[in-house]
């Protein structure tokens, strides 16, 4: 087999679909989390700090279309032809009544070169009268993806992390938001608190059942002023850190595990290094990807070898 065709890869599918480069602009919409502001819980995940994702330019302060303005004309520098996606990442960028909501949404496509939008989320936050609007978004402006942080499947470690969510909960948006039109997205993270490999790899058995379009996979980055990292250091027996070749090997088994329609959109977390606790691989996204790919090779694996659709009677 080819390598090419080992795993569905996210940039192939950018390139199949619009034919040109896209890149993704990110936007701090002004967004807070039900486990932060008290109606699910209080402090947020214990693993979350946004500002290692946030970009410079993003700043909630800022109006979405200055804050897209910034951000293309840093990608411009490099690519000077491509369009845009608008990426509401930073905390739930549903957690609002659709009032409200659909100006932000709406600001962010009026611009010329954005083709569409990127929707982060909580699988409790995403109300119908939501994707009732993003599946007529998705009828008429184009490529809408909602992206809906799962973390992990195991109820247990979702209380660890102080997630206040459900699998269940889970199970039920991807439920409501199927067949709309709407490009469905989920993250997940491995090396959470108390997960042994089998725990992992059950993730992807579990994923493998919900009408997920892409998977996008994080390994466990412990970063500065969490929760997670005053138990890093006060607690260290909570956490077992894999060395990279045995997380390579791991993220090998889980795409053997996994569907073979879902797209895989990366396989790493960066985080800066100077918020950046542990692990310290030292390698960026892409060096990872090619370590994968590489093994991928060795093992003459390939995405959906060991998938098994399990039929509910």
């Amino acid at each position: 087999m080819q390598s090419k065709s080992r795993y569905r890869d996210f940039s192939t599918f950018i390139k199949e679909k619009f034919n040109v480069r896209v890149q993704k602009v990110s936007i701090d919409a002004g967004f807070t989390c039900p486990n932060k502001d008290g109606t699910k819980g209080v402090g947020g995940c214990t693993y979350c700090n946004n500002n290692t994702f946030n970009p410079d330019y993003c700043k909630p302060i800022k109006p979405i279309l200055v804050q897209i303005k910034e951000g293309i004309e840093f990608f411009s520098k490099k690519y000077k032809t491509q369009k845009y996606l608008a990426y509401f990442q930073a905390f739930t960028n549903t957690y609002a009544p659709l009032k409200d909501l659909k100006p932000m949404y709406e600001e962010a496509l009026s611009h010329k070169d954005v083709i569409g939008l990127v929707i982060a989320t909580r699988p409790d936050s995403i109300k119908d009268d939501v994707l009732d609007y993003l599946q007529y978004l998705a009828k008429n402006r184009n490529f809408i993806k909602l992206e809906f942080g799962l973390e992990s499947t195991n109820n247990k470690t979702l209380e660890v992390i102080n997630r206040c969510q459900t699998h269940e909960e889970a199970v039920d948006a991807f439920s409501r938001a199927k067949g709309r039109g709407i490009h469905l997205g989920a993250h997940l993270i491995l090396g959470l608190p108390g997960e042994s490999k089998e725990d992992m790899l059950e993730h992807a058995r579990k994923v493998s059942q919900l009408p997920v379009n892409t998977l996008k996979i994080h390994h466990l980055q412990i970063v500065k002023h969490t929760m997670m990292a005053y138990q890093f250091k006060n607690t260290p027996e909570m956490f077992t850190f894999m060395a990279l070749d045995e997380y390579i090997d791991l993220v090998v088994d889980f795409v053997e595990l996994l569907h073979p329609d879902i797209i895989l959109e990366r396989f790493f977390s960066e985080s800066p290094a100077s918020m950046l606790i542990h692990p310290k691989y030292g390698l960026k996204n892409y060096e990872v990807k090619h370590l994968v790919n590489k093994r991928i090779e060795e093992r003459d694996a390939w995405q959906g070898r060991l998938y098994k659709k399990i039929t509910v009677a």
